[in-house]
């Protein structure tokens, strides 16, 4: 049982959903586990060479140098404090402090893909450069929000790669759900516009619209995305609701460097990281929720519509550390 394990009462559905969180970490824990217990091997207390080993062993999990101080910090002080402590205790410590440097979701928790009652039709704009699954994201966050009982529709805004109005057209019949979509090359705010007042005339509950995936022109998408704002705020003034940026986790410091060049360009409100159970990089996920100071919202631990989970960061950590 993990630390956290006595936190949560999980029904029989949150429960798969853990299994599916602690299998979808394998490579990440394993990785990270064996520099943890190399930093403390043959330790007896926390002393500064084993903060150092510790400190080398996050920066090569992929947590970030400045995650990785703000934590190592954190345990300094704790020590200092204490005066006595063993390395026996460090992994709790080690949990807790990792917990203390997340963002938190807003007031999500589990895999409700609850929307605020309030934002209906709620606008989600996802953007985020080719390749990262941004299309498959947006089908497997339809699938869960109509699953949890949502009317969703799609909205194929990004109008400059045909596979991707193609991909997202075969998402929305594999799940059920409508979509408004243009020929290739349509303006994109128009196909936005179109989505929207199609929604809101449906009654739909959310609807996900899909942006182009560049970033060579940091200028032309800042406008881009702009317009499209500005057309959806034509029929709903507050919208959209939400900026969803979706990085692929495990490319790693490359996914930190295109979220500092997507939230220059854009407001974005949201992540979702993905592919997370196929690298031993999973830590980046506390390195862009710290460094971002953005909500991890979402991530991606498998290639079902169901493995979308909604980011929880005591779960999260406690997967980490929950070697079988």
């Amino acid at each position: 049982m993990g630390l956290f394990d006595k936190i949560f009462k999980r029904n029989k559905e949150q429960e798969v959903a853990k299994e599916t969180l602690d299998k979808g970490l394998e490579k990440t824990k394993q990785s990270f586990f064996s520099k943890i217990t190399k930093a403390v091997a043959g330790k007896s207390t926390v002393d500064a060479d084993v903060l150092d080993e510790l400190e080398e062993a996050l920066i090569m999990s992929d947590v970030g140098v400045a995650t990785t101080v703000e934590i190592i910090k954190r345990i300094e002080d704790r020590v200092a404090k204490d005066k006595y402590l063993g390395t026996s205790e460090l992994n709790s410590m080690l949990q807790e402090e990792m917990v203390n440097v997340l963002t938190d979701a807003p007031t999500l928790e589990y895999q409700n893909f609850d929307l605020p009652a309030t934002k209906k039709p709620y606008i989600i704009l996802v953007v985020g450069v080719n390749g990262v699954g941004k299309t498959t994201t947006i089908g497997k966050l339809a699938y869960n929000f109509k699953k949890s009982g949502k009317k969703v529709m799609m909205g194929a805004a990004d109008t400059f790669r045909a596979a991707a109005v193609d991909q997202l057209t075969i998402w929305s019949e594999r799940v059920g759900v409508d979509i408004v979509k243009k020929e290739m090359g349509s303006d994109p705010a128009s196909v936005a516009f179109d989505s929207v007042n199609s929604a809101v005339a449906k009654g739909a509950d959310v609807l996900i619209i899909d942006t182009a995936g560049r970033l060579h022109n940091k200028a032309y998408l800042m406008d881009e995305l702009s317009k499209i704002k500005r057309v959806i705020q034509k029929v709903i003034p507050d919208a959209p609701h939400e900026v969803l940026l979706v990085l692929d986790g495990s490319t790693g410091q490359n996914a930190i460097e295109q979220a500092k060049q997507f939230t220059q360009a854009t407001d974005v409100t949201s992540l979702a990281i993905t592919k997370l159970d196929g690298t031993a990089k999973g830590g980046v996920v506390l390195a862009i929720a710290h460094q971002f100071k953005i909500p991890v919202k979402y991530i991606g631990v498998g290639e079902q519509m169901q493995d979308l989970q909604v980011f929880n960061k005591l779960e999260f950590v406690d997967s980490l550390f929950s070697l079988k």
